[in-house]
């Protein structure tokens, strides 16, 4: 895993009528993708966006605090013991799942039980959960039930953990094996929103794409891999737009406009998934979308050599915002002896294999778009470790030419 870095994303924002139409619809894109709508079976980045707009986490966070602030959700926040050890949360009355056939046309409320039920979900073997490792050797006695699942046995929910309690309807109480401060901000983590048991047993494997949540948004029409439509969620509790700017210019001018409104504050989003920055550009410029970003690929397009937006585009009523983002990348590599039948020149734990792999880790190269430009904070010395690093890379993806070359062939009878 390369140390977090941190890098600039350019935000182009449509004029507002295109977002104040009457209707009120956010227009946007997914630069890949989405793996499905089951909180524990999600591992990709646009996929929690919707998991966000659909369900509800315990807690959650003030998006203008800095630092970071965690708020209530669907719980208060937790009452925790003086050891550390045990997490106490009140989940609020009154929060309601959108209607669904799973719930035999009964009005289903919101329940502890359900985010213990979610939680147990992260163990289920048949879920593969990427996400398991949140969980695992923190909450007392679910290591246990899980190591029984994988053992052949059932896994049953209703099977008591001593780690995950629910004294009564509205009481979640969570003991862990030793002291976690970390555990409000996981329970923050959209992947861990509550869910219904009676949606996931009537639906089963497609109830990643039919998901029932509590939140301020329903799927309303899905097309995998090429449309999501949100509509507001006519049964949500709502909530009044309350955070905090501090000391941020930009921030206190979002707090003046939006301070005490209702939210959502919009009916609906519509997502294209767009995996072509050209396509995504041309779409924004037709009007097709009302926001896009990261667009390094296409700045000159409409941005001026000194990083502003060209007259047109403000004339247009566009504008320009830029973020700095945390980033983290991770690089794998496979240590198998051959790929395929090319001998892997990443494999081994010989010193020279061992110094391969790290100048592959340590060598970024000059990003032409970086913020700082082709010299930028990516760049370092280049060494004979990363000359044989690339020389290694050049052979494997030739090997890996020939054979797609090779099994492209006709077979000749």
């Amino acid at each position: 895993m390369n140390n977090a870095a941190r890098w600039l994303a350019i935000l182009l924002i449509a004029a507002a009528p295109a977002v104040l139409a009457q209707n009120k619809i956010l227009r946007l894109t997914f630069q890949a993708g989405e793996t499905g709508f089951d909180p524990v079976r999600v591992h990709d980045y646009y996929s929690g966006h919707v998991l966000e707009a659909v369900f509800d986490t315990l807690l959650t966070y003030d998006y203008l605090a800095r630092p970071a602030k965690l708020v209530p959700s669907a719980a208060e926040m937790p009452e925790i013991s003086a050891d550390g050890k045990t997490y106490t949360f009140r989940i609020k009355k009154g929060i309601y799942f959108t209607d669904d056939a799973a719930f035999k046309g009964k009005k289903r409320e919101l329940t502890a039980q359900d985010f213990a039920y979610s939680i147990r979900r992260f163990f289920d073997p048949k879920n593969r959960s990427p996400y398991a490792f949140l969980f695992t050797g923190k909450i007392v006695g679910l290591d246990e039930f899980n190591a029984r699942a994988k053992g052949g046995g059932k896994f049953d929910h209703d099977s008591p953990v001593a780690g995950l309690q629910t004294p009564d309807r509205h009481t979640l109480v969570i003991k862990l094996k030793q002291a976690d401060r970390d555990l409000p901000y996981i329970l923050a983590f959209p992947v861990t929103s509550a869910v219904a048991r009676e949606v996931i047993e009537a639906y089963g494997d497609e109830a990643a794409s039919h998901p029932v949540g509590t939140g301020p948004s329903y799927l309303k029409r899905y097309v995998r891999s090429s449309k999501i439509v949100l509509a507001k969620n006519p049964d949500y509790r709502g909530k009044t737009w309350d955070f905090e700017p501090g000391d941020n210019p930009r921030f206190k001018r979002i707090a003046e406009r939006m301070q005490g409104k209702r939210l959502p504050a919009i009916d609906g989003v519509e997502i294209s998934i767009m995996e072509e920055t050209q396509s995504r550009w041309l779409a924004f410029q037709r009007g097709e979308t009302d926001y896009e970003y990261a667009l390094w690929d296409v700045s000159p397009n409409f941005m001026t050599d000194d990083g502003k937006l060209k007259p047109e585009f403000v004339r247009r009523g566009i504008q320009l915002d830029r973020t700095v983002d945390p980033e983290i990348i991770y690089l794998y590599f496979n240590m198998l002896d051959k790929v395929g039948d090319t001998p892997n020149p990443f494999s081994g734990f010989s010193n020279e294999r061992i110094a391969l792999r790290r100048a592959i880790l340590q060598h970024r190269g000059p990003d032409p778009h970086h913020p700082q430009g082709a010299g930028g904070a990516r760049a370092v010395p280049y060494t004979a470790g990363h000359r044989r690093a690339r020389s290694a890379i050049r052979e494997l993806d030739s090997a890996r030419s020939a054979r797609r070359e090779r099994a492209a062939r006709p077979l000749r009878l």
